[in-house]
């Protein structure tokens, strides 16, 4: 873009305002103000597809603003922008940590549920009627839990014996058989009664 087609920070908001020469904003935004955004970004702990992402999305945030007259000039067009960045990543920052947390939690209570379990099932009586209501669960699901927790077979071992691509899709798979069958077990007064007194004795 040459000096004459130069937009000032007036022309550009004006012409985003109107929805004219928007294509010619829009590329005099990231010409003069991508590196800086980035930079800073990147400074905080983005990668360069993340920086990339995060102005993107800064544009299209600052187009918005401007079209419903949120943009009340009282900054500078690369102020503004970089107000967005900023916030837009602290946002996604903010964002993974709470999903990082989640998985914690989420892997915490698989554990506690594969502990618990594999407890019960080292009792004869409670086993012969935990294999009963295994049947309710169909083959797949009956033949992982059995593999998993009877046999007590590693996660390679059982990948062998199943028709699954991988541990982590076994694994999967065994959480979700894990849960159907739990909810099951609390739909049988005489198991959770049985249960019950497993844990007081």
């Amino acid at each position: 873009m040459n000096e004459k087609n130069h937009l000032s920070d007036l022309d550009l908001v004006e012409a985003i305002s109107e929805n004219q020469r928007l294509e010619e904003a829009i590329s005099q935004l990231y010409k003069e103000h991508a590196s800086f955004a980035r930079s800073f970004i990147m400074g905080k702990g983005a990668t360069e597809q993340d920086a990339d992402d995060i102005f993107q999305e800064t544009i299209v945030s600052f187009i918005e603003s401007v079209q419903k007259g949120k943009f009340r000039r009282e900054s500078g067009v690369r102020t503004f922008l970089f107000s967005i960045s900023k916030n837009l990543w602290y946002n996604e920052i903010r964002r993974r940590q709470r999903a990082g947390i989640r998985e914690k939690i989420y892997e915490m209570e698989r554990e506690q549920d594969d502990t618990n379990i594999q407890e019960l099932m080292g009792n004869q009586e409670l086993k012969n009627m935990l294999d009963q209501m295994l049947d309710e669960l169909g083959d797949s699901c009956k033949k992982i839990l059995k593999l998993f927790y009877f046999e007590e077979l590693p996660m390679k071992e059982i990948v062998s014996h199943m028709q699954y691509e991988n541990e982590q899709v076994v694994r999967n798979k065994k959480y979700k058989c894990l849960q159907q069958f739990t909810d099951t077990m609390k739909q049988n007064p005489i198991a959770v009664k049985l249960i019950q007194e497993l844990i007081r004795n």
